[in-house]
């Protein structure tokens, strides 16, 4: 068997994310079926596993380990919604959880926890859920919130917090991920660059690698097209609506460019999970499977992973 690439960065592990195969909600009759995600992941060569909406895959920890193990895959990392932490009435609930979550995905040694923050808007209907702005009480009992999860994940599950930037939330641009890394705890609060989301918040990944290489825990590698992304803003379109639009884009299309960022992230010389997600919702199901084999190719042109010809 010959190898038409091999591993150029060894720290960095490639993965996979149920949001390439269009999987953005628990349950969703746009959605393929749990298991034939899985089924595909496998085929297009992934071994390693973020599981996303918390409830689409199988919610035993027997189940989860039996369908991923017989597959090939390793999980190592869950995702959670969180609740609206600027109102600490909410905390009950998303710990709540939270718990739940970290406890399956614990028992199946994961490391990690993608906080998404909660939108303003509804990722369905594109319809406003939430005020656009905090002000500073909010934010500060978020940032209190933030860091009082991430100490309930290390200390019980020994889990990690990788707080995920995201579009039409209260932290998407520079501004607020330079703010939430200034208001969270270190020990508690890691970071998941979302190369993707970080484009749509009109800023560079690159410098986000530069200017905080101890705080990026845990990657989401994807493409934005900037001329999309530019319509986006100029009709005012909220998240959802640009992705319909095909907003996130195959690699080598859109931006970042993939070859000078994952050279940036192996420069950071350190272990870090690589997750390969684009923002497919909805998507013709004959599009993620082989999609997801020429991302993974093309990343391993990258020296990201490696692939067999």
């Amino acid at each position: 068997m010959t190898f038409a690439n091999s591993e150029k960065y060894p720290k960095l592990t490639l993965g996979i994310a149920p949001d390439s195969w269009g999987v953005w909600f628990p349950e969703d009759d746009k959605q393929i079926a749990p298991l034939d995600t899985l089924d595909q992941m496998a085929e297009a060569g992934f071994s390693v596993l973020e599981t996303g909406p918390f409830g689409y895959f199988p919610s035993t920890a027997e189940q989860l380990k039996e369908e991923t193990e017989k597959r090939g895959l390793k999980v190592v990392a869950a995702t959670t919604q969180s609740g609206a932490l600027y109102d600490k009435g909410t905390w009950e609930e998303t710990e709540k959880v939270m718990r739940a979550n970290a406890e399956l995905h614990a028992a199946l040694g994961a490391e990690h926890v993608v906080f998404l923050p909660p939108s303003f808007i509804d990722y369905k209907t594109w319809q406003p859920t939430e005020d656009h702005d905090l002000n500073d009480e909010q934010w500060h009992t978020y940032m209190d919130g933030l860091n009082h999860m991430g100490k309930i994940l290390k200390e019980d599950y020994n889990l990690t917090l990788q707080l995920h930037s995201h579009g039409d939330t209260h932290i998407e641009t520079r501004a607020d991920i330079d703010r939430m890394m200034a208001d969270t705890n270190p020990e508690y609060v890691s970071f998941c660059l979302d190369t993707g989301h970080v484009v749509y918040g009109g800023e560079d990944p690159l410098n986000i690698i530069r200017d905080y290489p101890e705080r990026i825990g845990y990657v989401h590698i994807k493409a934005m097209d900037v001329d999309i992304l530019k319509e986006a803003r100029k009709n005012g379109w909220p998240f959802g609506e640009a992705v319909a639009h095909g907003v996130s884009v195959t690699p080598p299309k859109g931006e970042p460019e993939m070859h000078d960022l994952v050279k940036a992230l192996a420069d950071l010389d350190k272990e870090l999970y690589v997750i390969i997600e684009q923002d497919l919702y909805p998507v013709d199901p004959k599009f993620p499977l082989p999609n997801a084999i020429a991302t993974r190719k093309f990343l391993a042109d990258c020296g990201l992973g490696k692939f067999e010809e």
